[in-house]
């Protein structure tokens, strides 16, 4: 037969397309990624949970893959994408998976704006309430004096609401987050960085086989 990984046995070639041809299917029809691409994801995966003897991913799994190949090191973000992605915060299913890198690699603004304020509101609110930027920002400044800290933190505070809550109720819904980042695409992740780079997003391309989104040659 001929192996679609090289690396694995005819029979655990066989059982992967058992197990993901629908699977292959769907995600080729309703995602930005080619075939090939998502033949590529789904053999990491599947990979995963061979070494576990499961059908899942465990979320220490994809854990390491953040801190690792995501440059993403903030653990209260990681935390907060894995809760959004996973039924149970544990282990990560294929469609889990397929998710996490549909929205890692799309071009399109309102997907990742939706997907960041999940992230950002995850902690049970619908809205980012003055406690939840709070508790937000408190990483962006630390020092020995923390008079000074918290005062750096109350003023950073103010200044985001004073942008983003347009109405003034003091709140900031989606919707006027979406506002300004449209305008400003910047602020995106004005809470943390929940994306890879660029250059990240490219070794991410290369090691998953992601052909489609691999960087012109020119770039490097």
């Amino acid at each position: 037969m001929n192996r679609i990984d090289l690396t694995l046995d005819d029979m655990a070639n066989t059982k992967f397309l058992t197990l993901y041809n629908s699977l292959i299917k769907s995600f080729t029809a309703s995602t930005e990624f080619s075939s090939n691409d998502v033949v590529s994801l789904l053999i990491v995966f599947y990979k995963y949970a061979l070494n576990n003897g499961s059908r899942m991913m465990t979320t220490n799994q994809l854990y390491n893959l953040f801190l690792v190949s995501f440059g993403i090191f903030d653990t209260t973000i990681i935390d907060r994408v894995l809760m959004n992605i996973t039924q149970d915060g544990r282990s990560v299913s294929p469609e889990a998976w397929m998710r996490l890198f549909c929205v890692f690699f799309t071009g399109n603004l309102q997907e990742r704006m939706k997907f960041a304020f999940e992230v950002y509101t995850s902690a049970g609110t619908v809205v980012l309430n003055r406690e939840v930027v709070g508790l937000a920002i408190e990483k962006f400044f630390y020092g020995d004096d923390d008079d000074e800290v918290n005062e750096l933190r109350a003023d950073m505070c103010e200044f985001l609401f004073a942008k983003f809550d347009t109405d003034k109720d003091g709140v900031i819904a989606f919707e006027e987050y979406a506002e300004i980042v449209q305008n400003q695409p910047g602020l995106l992740e004005f809470l943390g960085k929940i994306f890879p780079d660029d250059k990240d997003r490219s070794l991410v391309a290369y090691c998953h086989n992601i052909e489609s989104m691999f960087p012109p040659e020119d770039e490097y």
